[in-house]
């Protein structure tokens, strides 16, 4: 299991920017992938961005070209860059890790942090 925090979320007007920030009680490069994901109101969970230990990323379509994820080894933290944001951004932002072994896989949450883009 890891323990996570995220921070950074906020209000902010349509066309600005936020960083969201997750900081893990473990060597991120220990964990194999690290993700955010977000819930709107009335919807199901969406993941929105992930980074594996190796680097590689991936994005929903949604966010595409507009938000970025990153990681700091040093400060065991996981950043996702959010540019251009639209009033469909708004959401709860929940960090996520998966480790996983020969035998099991775990995910693990932070508890989220609202983002609201107001129009």
């Amino acid at each position: 299991q890891v323990q996570l925090v995220e921070s950074g979320g906020g209000l902010v007007q349509a066309g600005g920017s936020l960083r969201l920030s997750c900081a893990a009680s473990r060597s991120i490069f220990s964990i194999n992938a690290m993700g955010w994901y977000r819930q709107a109101p009335g919807k199901q969970r969406e993941l929105v961005a992930h980074i594996t230990s190796g680097g590689s990323t991936n994005y929903a379509d949604s966010v595409k070209g507009r938000f970025t994820i990153s990681r700091d080894g040093a400060k065991n933290t996981v950043y996702l860059q959010m540019n251009s944001l639209k009033p469909e951004d708004t959401a709860v932002y929940y960090c996520n890790a998966r480790t996983s072994t020969r035998v099991v896989t775990n995910d693990s949450w932070g508890q989220g942090t609202q983002v609201t883009v107001s129009s």
